[in-house]
């Protein structure tokens, strides 16, 4: 096992450990996100079961469909930095970095009840953390597109080519995805060439959405 493998399992081992950790804090409400109450959002026992539910995650084969059958219930939300989002996204998504998430000219985006909202990054820890803060404080409608851009990569952009001793599902599967990668425009490269974030820019249009109109402050009764 190379020092570089191992490297690499020891970065991605330590970043799961850190989000097990915000993820027990979280629960907890030991967090107090700036701008929001202490008792605004879930109870922790429910966040909790969202948490270790799978169906918070959705995967790329099922947001490749609904993006080339034009959903216009998905609003794909990139989690990672400006630069990042500039070299590379997915189509019509917006850039939201994590430590934005809660700015008044972005929350409306994530707090809304009309589209499914899709976070994404690299892998899934940045989107990971979006989606906790987020279903923390009650919003509803939430995903993690599972394994990111990267997962995005290996299975649109380059997916793997099945052998002869796999089901004719498998085949399908490697069919639907080759066409998928041509919709999108970059079709099947090199399957030699290493698993990175490909580098094509993708026309990014940005997607009207309404807010949800914010809770009017009860007027106490009685006084002047």
């Amino acid at each position: 096992m190379s020092k570089r493998y191992k490297s690499k399992k020891f970065l991605v081992k330590t970043r799961y450990i850190i989000l097990a950790v915000i993820l027990i804090v979280l629960a907890g409400g030991l967090v107090l996100l700036p701008k929001h109450k202490a008792n605004e959002g879930i109870i922790p026992e429910l966040f909790v079961k969202n948490a270790i539910s799978s169906e918070r995650f959705i995967s790329t084969d099922l947001l490749a469909d609904r993006l080339i059958n034009q959903d216009p219930s998905v609003l794909l939300i990139d989690t990672r930095s400006e630069k990042e989002f500039n070299e590379f996204a997915l189509p019509n998504a917006i850039n939201i970095p994590l430590k934005n998430l809660l700015d008044d000219d972005y929350i409306g985006y994530i707090d809304q009840d009309i589209y499914d909202v899709i976070l994404y990054s690299n892998d899934s820890f940045y989107a990971d953390q979006a989606w906790m803060i987020g279903n923390r404080l009650g919003f509803k409608n939430l995903y993690v597109l599972k394994g990111g851009l990267n997962e995005w990569f290996n299975t649109i952009i380059n997916p793997k080519s099945p052998d002869e001793t796999m089901p004719r599902e498998a085949f399908k599967l490697y069919d639907f995805r080759k066409a998928a990668g041509m919709y999108f425009g970059v079709g099947v490269i090199d399957p030699n060439a290493k698993s990175e974030t490909p580098k094509k820019v993708t026309t990014k249009t940005t997607k009207k959405v309404t807010p949800k109109p914010k809770k009017k402050k009860r007027v106490p009764e009685g006084g002047c």
